[in-house]
């Protein structure tokens, strides 16, 4: 049984996801609520549950105060947390960096049968510290660009620097990502997703199974179809559509 804990200052709210998680995931079992930054501090204290199931915006603070607070009193927390959230554009853009699971309200439950899977598979690494603390440094900052990015692989959480990738390449469902002075790594998700994340970090998508750094691009050859060189040496494909897209980027830099 995995113990939980609702941090949440609307009564409804707590009482809704109460009720799904009874539906979709029997095997959580609520061991408290709370519905402030004090409360939640000392529910936590009181409880150390496996999984915080926390609201962003509470009525003496934000959940980031808790986990900051928290980790000040009684150093990190072991819990594994999954914000429920408002569309709120930044704090979305951040959990997505940092690896952290979130759902957005009104929660659906194909999303949270989704999140208590991820969790699940958490707790059995216990690889939490790198997400919060890459999220902590993100939402202090709240900068345009983010510097860090989380990639969550089968062997744990990988902190990288965005600037130090050269490019990502679809693998099916998987991306692989190519790394400066790194090993590839694989990530379970699709190019998509990391297109979308990356697509204000100065990545360009050139073909259906390449997003590239554009500060990597060494060169754009227009023979044999058309190619891009990148500095792993790497030539990749250019999809006719994205030609011209590209010429006017490079113009531009």
């Amino acid at each position: 049984m995995i113990t939980a804990l609702l941090i949440d200052d609307d009564a409804n709210l707590r009482k809704g996801m109460k009720a799904l998680l009874a539906l979709y995931a029997p095997d959580i079992k609520i061991d408290g609520e709370a519905d402030s930054v004090k409360a939640g501090i000392a529910a936590i204290e009181t409880h150390t549950p496996d999984v915080i199931f926390m609201d962003i915006q509470l009525g003496d603070g934000t959940g980031f105060d808790i986990l900051e607070q928290f980790a000040q009193r009684n150093g990190r927390l072991g819990s594994h947390v999954v914000f429920i959230t408002a569309h709120e554009e930044y704090a979305v853009k951040a959990f997505r960096f940092s690896a952290l699971d979130y759902l957005l309200k009104p929660v659906d439950p194909e999303d949270l049968e989704k999140v208590v899977a991820k969790i699940k598979k958490a707790l059995k690494t216990n690889d939490n510290f790198a997400h919060i603390d890459l999220l902590l440094e993100n939402i202090r900052k709240k900068v345009d660009k983010f510097k860090r990015i989380a990639l969550s692989t089968s062997d744990g959480i990988h902190l990288f620097e965005v600037s130090d990738i050269i490019r990502l390449e679809s693998q099916d469902n998987y991306t692989k990502f190519y790394i400066k002075d790194h090993k590839p790594v694989l990530i379970a998700k699709t190019l998509k997703e990391y297109e979308d994340l990356l697509g204000e970090q100065g990545f360009e998508r050139i073909h259906q199974s390449h997003l590239i750094n554009l500060a990597y691009l060494k060169s754009y050859i227009k023979r044999d179809g058309g190619y891009a060189v990148m500095a792993d040496n790497s030539h990749l494909p250019i999809s006719q559509r994205k030609k011209e897209r590209l010429q006017e980027l490079l113009k531009s830099l």
